[in-house]
């Protein structure tokens, strides 16, 4: 499994990472197997967030794995913050009262890196950057980072928080590419060429956060799984093909797409199942060519100006 750096953060990591929403659906057998078939297959980051099963994700992580320091220092824990029921809450008060839930469930001492989960309307940034002053202080987390932030929004908390944002969490897949639609149809009038997130593809690179994109199966805002769904005949025939020449199977060959951009994304994958997680790494070993890359694009339904 490949590594990458996190932002310019000196933080390492593979460049697939294990989500763990659906962790609270399994036993602790089952979780245990999980992980450490994950870090069999080098990978060490974990995503998480206080939400996940009502927190019950990250209770059965650690005791699936009978947390200690030292398989501590064999993983990369993150996890975010700020969804509640019916609202967003990035209060100073909610987000130290959040970390120290996630601490106790994930019996650690630390988290590695805290990301604001959704933008909430009401942010007040000063606060915001007391509440990572107390925990960068402290060393309950080490990185920040948000999550679904568009460039302004980011912005604006760089103007108070001290402490450099080196993750945005955004959602990508070979069939949502909004974030790449807009930066190849530029100065034309259709759907494609819309500008809905500020740019934020080139912001994350011109500001050096690492783009982890989430739901990298799916289409649509969860549509469903594109990989061998009959809907979608021609960018499934497409993966066959790549599949079949890289001698891997076509899950892989959908995550080694968003790894060919050089932006050095980190996408979540979220299955709860061995087998796939297994067949979901061997794209760490697939290197497409960038006309391959383009050849999948329009395989999902988009053309070129």
């Amino acid at each position: 499994m490949k590594k990458i750096e996190l932002g310019n953060s000196g933080l390492h990591a593979s460049e697939i990472s294990l989500g763990c929403m659906r962790m609270d659906q399994l036993s602790k057998q089952e979780a245990n197997r999980m992980i450490q078939l994950a870090l069999d297959l080098g990978i060490d980051f974990f995503d998480h967030a206080d939400i996940y099963g009502g927190g019950k994700s990250e209770e059965i992580f650690a005791d699936a794995i009978q947390m200690s320091p030292s398989i501590r220092s064999k993983m990369i824990l993150q996890t975010k913050c700020g969804i509640r029921k019916g609202f967003f809450d990035f209060s100073k008060e909610h987000i130290l009262s959040s970390v120290e839930g996630s601490l106790k469930r994930l019996k650690t001492d630390y988290i590695d890196i805290l990301l604001l989960h959704r933008p909430d309307a009401l942010v007040e940034p000063e606060e915001v950057a007391e509440a990572f002053n107390e925990l960068k202080q402290s060393g309950k987390v080490r990185y920040f980072g948000v999550s679904n932030h568009n460039p302004m929004q980011i912005e604006l908390l760089k103007k108070y928080v001290d402490q450099k944002l080196i993750i945005n969490q955004l959602q990508l897949s070979l069939m949502f590419t909004p974030m790449i639609d807009a930066g190849l149809n530029v100065n034309m009038k259709h759907d494609p060429a819309t500008v809905r997130d500020g740019s934020i593809l080139d912001y994350s690179r011109l500001h050096d956060m690492t783009i982890q994109p989430w739901s990298p199966f799916q289409y649509g805002f969860f549509g469903g799984v594109f990989v061998d769904n009959e809907k979608f005949p021609e960018v499934n025939q497409k993966l066959q093909e790549y599949a079949e020449k890289y001698n891997t199977n076509k899950s892989a060959i959908a995550i080694a797409w968003i790894l060919r951009h050089p932006a050095k994304m980190q996408p979540i994958i979220g299955t709860m199942n061995p087998d796939r997680l297994k067949q979901i790494a061997e794209a760490s070993n697939v290197r497409l060519t960038r006309e391959e890359w383009y050849d999948l694009y329009r395989a999902a339904g988009n053309t070129l100006p």
